[in-house]
């Protein structure tokens, strides 16, 4: 199982697809990014990234049509219990039904 797998199973699979939008997931090795669909947070692009502690380093940013990008968000060493709380409390989406 690859990494980016990895990080989609642990942000919700499935489930997080269809509550949020997401599409175009982009495998990077040690990383996976996405397209977001509407939020509050105004972001259009995120990337969560294993670093060499083990933790994950996401970043939320907005990519202009003409491929700029801006207002960049990161979050350093956050656990994998934290990623569906830190996606919820920035974008405002729910990953799943309760």
């Amino acid at each position: 199982m690859t990494i980016a797998r990895t990080i989609l199973d642990q942000l919700g699979g499935h489930k997080f697809r269809v509550m949020t939008g997401a599409k175009n997931f982009l495998d990077h090795g040690d990383a996976l990014s996405m397209r977001l669909g509407r939020n509050s947070s105004n972001s259009n692009h995120l990337k969560i990234s294993l670093n060499s502690m083990d933790l994950y380093d996401v970043r939320f940013s907005k990519w202009t049509k003409k491929f700029e990008e801006k207002s960049v968000k990161e979050y350093n060493n956050v656990y994998a219990d934290s990623l569906v709380e830190l996606f919820e409390s920035h974008t405002g989406m729910y990953t799943k039904l309760f």
